[in-house]
């Protein structure tokens, strides 16, 4: 067993003892065979009665809002596009980036006289690019309270033989332990204990590349008055979902989360089953700050939250990142529900696809900052571009270089091919474009099939 390995590493890193036993705990699992797997033997899908309904609440109570802090998840670099900074720094509309339009949210809630204090939580690798970007927004601090605090890290375990890694680059050998880390962050930062002192009872919690998670005083005031501990906001699953994590019920009837990591090898059939499975955590989560000390203070600040491996390969060596998810909470607390959401508050940016359709005029700002569908829209399209020359961030921008196009009539676009998008393209209903050499588009209607080159 090469615990103390670990153990070691993590001491001379100056991480908190919290942090190292919690990372201990999972570790040992490992060793005895934990695979983090959540099998149909153990869950099925949850009872109705598990389940809210938005449009079913009432009228909110903005008064509910002076005890609410809202917190935005802040942790990702986006390498899946090809960054290497902070993902929210990606311009989304108007030249402002996801970190401009939550910040310029949060500053109109202010105007409102809603002062609803900002957080993020920051990894080791964002943190100096983000509050670098916010510091051109010197009043959104408020209340003395801090715009941030820090994920902490775990070491990554060699696949082969459940050694620390040793990369050429140190930093290589570090992973952010999830999201699920926010509550044991939030509790050695002091965070938690200082938002308590204040008179904040309530925290929201979203990715910050949803930009569809804003505060809702109904969704809060139903929280409140139900005095519930957990609240996790979900849609109905389509097609396009079937890969995320669900929401789904243990045996005994508690609400629980299963990633897709979490899936055993012959069950992803099933996992996949939209219509078994119906519901995807939109990560967008509220928390009874109250029930979350006297959790934390029960169990030495730890959540004892389920094991996430996350096989990654790093400068070729096989490796897990030990990891839990923010949304698997609603597990531990007694009494968590969930609620059923417009699919409007999840509009999430995971691929340059969503990123097209961002930029496109089927999405508008707001007066209020929100990045809404135009007047007339019920949905975005479904926007598939050919990962081979549209993948990255620089491939989509070399690609799209300016105006992108119109998608306001579009329902689907699929493009194969390597094609470049000029000025005053225009697209309608469900289109296909296939380039068999670099084309480019440009002062055109594009529908149906479209064959270029």
């Amino acid at each position: 067993m090469h615990l103390p390995q670990f153990v070691a590493r993590m001491q001379q890193e100056g991480l908190d003892t919290i942090v190292i036993d919690t990372f201990a705990a999972y570790y040992r699992h490992i060793i005895e065979g934990a695979t983090g797997k959540m099998s149909h033997a153990e869950i099925g899908p949850p009872d109705a009665n598990s389940l809210a309904d938005y449009h079913a609440l009432p009228e909110g109570d903005p008064e509910v809002l002076k005890k609410l802090v809202f917190c935005k998840l802040n942790g990702g670099l986006g390498t899946g596009m090809g960054l290497s900074r902070a993902k929210s720094l990606l311009p989304v509309k108007q030249g402002l980036s996801f970190l401009d339009i939550i910040a310029r949210q949060a500053l109109h809630l202010c105007e409102q006289g809603l002062n609803v204090p900002l957080l993020f939580m920051n990894s080791f690798n964002t943190r100096d690019d983000t509050l670098a970007h916010l510091s051109r927004y010197p009043n959104l601090a408020l209340h003395g309270l801090p715009l941030d605090f820090v994920q902490n890290k775990f070491p990554k375990v060699r696949r082969d033989d459940l050694t620390p890694l040793e990369a050429s680059d140190d930093k290589l050998n570090w992973n952010p332990p999830g999201h699920g880390d926010i509550y044991m962050a939030l509790a050695i930062s002091g965070v938690l204990d200082l938002l308590l002192e204040r008179g904040y009872e309530y925290m929201f919690v979203s990715n910050s590349d949803n930009l569809g998670a804003i505060v809702d005083d109904r969704i809060a005031t139903y929280f409140a008055r139900l005095k519930l501990p957990f609240l996790m906001e979900v849609c109905r699953r389509t097609e396009m979902d079937s890969k995320g994590g669900h929401l789904c019920q243990s045996r005994d009837g508690r609400l629980l989360l299963r990633e897709s990591a979490q899936c055993p090898d012959d069950e992803v059939g099933e996992f996949q089953d939209v219509s078994l499975y119906s519901w995807f955590n939109t990560n967008n989560l509220w928390v009874n700050l109250k029930a979350l000390k006297q959790r934390l203070d029960a169990n030495d600040n730890v959540l004892e939250l389920p094991l996430i491996l996350n096989a990654k390969v790093v400068e070729g060596v096989p490796v897990y990142q030990v990891e839990t998810a923010m949304g698997a909470a609603i597990g531990v607390f007694e009494g968590a529900r969930a609620i059923i959401v417009p699919r409007t508050r999840f509009a999430p940016v995971k691929k340059t696809n969503d990123l097209f359709s961002l930029w496109s005029d089927v999405f508008v700002l707001t007066d209020d900052w929100r990045v809404a569908l135009a007047a007339g829209r019920t949905e975005a399209p479904v926007v598939t571009l050919d990962e081979r020359f549209f993948k990255t961030i620089g491939q989509l921008e070399q690609r799209v270089p300016s105006q992108p196009p119109s998608l306001l009539h579009c329902t689907s676009l699929e493009v194969a091919g390597d094609v470049t998008f000029g000025d005053g393209v225009v697209v309608k209903g469900e289109a296909h474009i296939t380039a068999t050499s670099p084309m480019r588009v440009e002062h055109t209607t594009v529908e149906g099939e479209t064959l270029l080159g």
